[in-house]
Formats: structure tokens, sequence, C-alpha cells
């Protein structure tokens, strides 16, 4: 699909807030694998992983509106793993009330509930790297081969655009507008998620 056929002026969380299937779709692939990580992280892993990750994007649907970047530092990113620690409290609340181990369950509870007042870790450049990743493949598909490697030459492996050029019997101007075209869809799709 060509940029140009695609709404661009309404970013992703526009789209989302518009009730569109296909930016949810987009979400969850940009940002399950952290709520994912962030779950394995309090040992939450399975069936019940996924039943805490379907309740966290249950409540960004129903609370997004409520999302706000009113101060400095506020992103989508925190936003989301606050929503993903409360759910975890629930999950374990619920485990609570239903201990599934039988005697001395007081002190799988107390290690429970410690494991659950743990604040989320912070991301590591490989949940970031990770992310990025992703969202370029959402937007990949939308440029010619050569567009791409152009961009993928310059903005990742840092080579220079003359050089490229010369690779690819067109102008260094030309390199640089491919990348440059590449950096907006990019913005336009996800910039107002990652932050």
């Amino acid at each position: 699909m060509n940029p140009s056929d695609r709404p661009t002026s309404a970013s992703l969380l526009v789209r989302i807030r518009d009730k569109d299937e296909e930016a949810w779709r987009r979400l969850v692939h940009l940002y399950g694998p952290l709520v994912d990580r962030w779950c394995g992280h309090r040992g939450v892993r399975g069936q019940d992983a996924d039943d805490v990750r379907q309740e966290v994007f249950q409540a960004v649907a129903t609370g997004l509106d409520g999302f706000r970047r009113d101060r400095p530092g506020d992103t989508f990113r925190g936003w989301l793993r606050g929503i993903t620690r409360f759910k975890l409290l629930d999950h374990f609340r619920r485990r609570q009330a239903h201990p599934e181990a039988q005697g001395g369950t007081d002190a799988h509870l107390r290690l429970q509930q410690q494991v659950a007042d743990e604040d989320l870790p912070d991301d590591t450049a490989d949940d970031l790297g990770g992310l990025y990743r992703r969202a370029l493949e959402l937007v990949r598909g939308e440029f010619e081969p050569q567009t791409w490697d152009a961009f993928w030459r310059t903005a990742v492996e840092g080579q220079s655009p003359t050089d490229i050029a010369t690779q690819l019997g067109v102008t260094p101007a030309a390199i640089r507008k491919a990348k440059s075209r590449v950096l907006l869809r990019l913005r336009q799709e996800i910039g107002d998620l990652i932050a």
C-alpha cells in the first residue's frame, strides 16, 4: 500500500479512539510483547498472562479517552505500564481469594503480595528495540523496496547517503528523501505512542 493511500493525518492513537479495528490490531502488535514481559516479571505466565493481557487492553479501550500528556514525561507506554500494574494486582488479589496451594498458604500469599507490590522493571534497550522493530514492520509494506533499503541503510545501519546513492544509482538527495518519507510515515502512524 502506498502511503498516500492511507489517512495519514490520523495517527494510530486517533484511529484507535475512533474504534478502528485494524488500529487496535496494530496497537496490540506493538505493545502486547511489553505487557507479556511485565507479566512474566511478576511470574504470571501462560493462560494467566493471556487473561491479564486481555484485561489490560480492555482497560485501555475503556479508558483511552482519559489518556493525556499533560505533564512532561507522560507517555502512552507509562500509562500502559500503570494499567498493567493494576491488572496484575487484581490478578494476585483474585488468587488470594482462591489460593491454589493447600496447607501453608500464608507464606505463599505473602510471597504473592510481595511480588504484586513490586514496581514493574524499566524497559530495557531490547524491549524498546523490539517496540521500534514492530513499529517499522507496520509501515514497511507501504514502501517500494528501494525506498525501504535506502531508509534502512541510512537510519538503521548508519551508512552515508552518498555511498548508498552510488550503489543504487540515484542521487544522495533521493536517499535523504527516502529516509525522510519513511520517518515521516512512522511518526504519522505511531509518533504519539512511542515516546
